[in-house]
């Protein structure tokens, strides 16, 4: 049996399913990322308040949350590429929608039917990832998908803030839209049916299997775990360009070399956390990234004029903290439910995570207060201690988690020893 400090290698394929599921990732990742840089543009160009932009921002969340919820119980019926597939075409095609709206209502509207495909795809991602990979591999690989959270920031981000001041902002939407179809034709290409766990189903109804699914204690644990987790980028994240530009005084063209920088750190970052995740308890791990995060919310919430230097460096400090609870908490959930129920498990977790996600980002704009379009934002601070109090509530959840991801590879453990026993007497 494999130590925890042993490191498997990845065969050829497995790097090629990585390399599937991070670009696949990094465009649902940009696609929701570029709304917070284009949040100033946006909201002066269609002279929105901060609490209209919020539901702009919280509606993708929650129509992912209900499109999540209709698909677990189906989750688990289909291949996972096929359901990878269908959903990231859907996605694509919000995209565009989203960069066709030149009305609030109609930019709402993209918004949704984004939030319906996209939101779904990190499940399904996160389900072949715990059909694939042993649980010895998942740091890692988690660490490689996540780096679509740093490409975006180094790569898409600023590509697409330059895109959006010199062209509209518009763009940025078909920039991502344009990429995600070249991934839908190398997942049609490469990527081969995932179908290991249609053995092992044992429920005929999507309906049933969604119940039992809720039904288990330990994965509403889980459950609750992730949607903690989420609230604190949520909260922040919508309003992190305005808050620099008006409170800070960054300006628009030193925005993209800010998210350019913060982005390089998390790509260095990323595969670092994923090999410690391997090699240590992954939930000291997230304890750790959790009291940094907490620290650095309340020092960044409450800067005022900052130098520009000084903002970077402190925003990576930020960025560092905030990926780094996110590589050892998602090894840890992944490792939660039985092979026949991560369809739906991963699918209702995403769900709950874009709910809690759109109800903080829907909080945020009703706490954070702007007076005119150009004056700097009021009570951001506020979401940082809000920040705190769920992330000392997300340590204590995780934890659970946890100790119940132990119990489950010790019980697994004495039953392969009991069946070795077993064939060793003949049994």
């Amino acid at each position: 049996m494999k130590t925890q400090q042993e490191i498997t290698p990845f065969t050829g394929y497995q790097k090629l399913v990585i390399f599937i599921l991070a670009f696949t990732q990094f465009t649902v990742i940009l696609d929701f990322m570029i709304m917070s840089p284009l949040g100033d543009m946006l909201m002066k160009s269609m002279n929105l308040k901060p609490a209209a932009f919020g539901v702009a921002v919280s509606a993708y969340a929650f129509s992912a949350g209900i499109s999540g919820l209709l698909t677990a119980g189906f989750a688990d019926k289909f291949d996972r590429k096929k359901l990878l597939l269908f959903f990231y075409l859907g996605f694509t095609a919000g995209t565009v929608l989203c960069g066709m709206a030149h009305t609030y209502s109609l930019l709402l509207a993209g918004r949704i039917i984004t939030g319906l495909f996209g939101g779904v795809i990190s499940s399904i991602s996160m389900a072949i990832v715990a059909d694939l990979f042993a649980l010895q591999q998942r740091g890692r690989v988690m660490g490689f998908i996540q780096m679509g959270f740093g490409a975006s920031q180094v790569l898409g981000v600023p590509i697409g803030l330059y895109l959006a001041n010199h062209f509209g902002w518009e763009m940025p939407f078909f920039l991502t839209a344009g990429l995600a179809g070249i991934i839908a034709v190398v997942i049609i290409a490469k990527l081969k049916p995932v179908t290991a766990h249609l053995l092992v189903q044992r429920d005929k109804s999507a309906l049933l299997h969604l119940w039992h699914a809720v039904a288990k204690r330990d994965y509403r644990i889980g459950f609750a775990a992730t949607a903690l987790l989420s609230i604190g980028g949520f909260m922040m994240m919508p309003f992190g360009s305005a808050f620099a530009i008006n409170n800070l005084h960054v300006s628009q063209q030193q925005l993209p070399l800010l998210f350019m920088i913060s982005g390089a750190s998390a790509l260095i970052v990323m595969p670092i956390v994923g090999k410690l995740s391997d090699k240590i308890s992954k939930f000291k791990l997230f304890a750790v990234a959790s009291i940094w995060t907490m620290i650095m919310c309340i020092v960044y919430t409450n800067l005022a004029v900052t130098p520009f230097w000084l903002v970077v460096i402190l925003n990576v400090l930020l960025m560092m903290g905030v990926l780094s609870r996110m590589v050892p908490s998602q090894a840890l959930t992944s490792a939660v439910p039985d092979m026949e129920d991560r369809g739906a498990f991963m699918s209702i977790n995403a769900s709950l995570q874009q709910i809690a996600g759109g109800v903080a980002a829907a909080a945020a704009g009703m706490i954070v207060v702007q007076q005119t379009k150009f004056s700097p934002l009021k009570n951001y601070n506020i979401v940082g201690y809000v920040i705190v109090v769920t992330s000392v509530c997300s340590i204590l959840l995780l934890s659970r988690v946890s100790k119940m991801v132990e119990r489950k590879a010790m019980n697994k453990a004495l039953a392969v020893k009991q069946e070795e026993i077993m064939l060793s007497d003949g049994i």
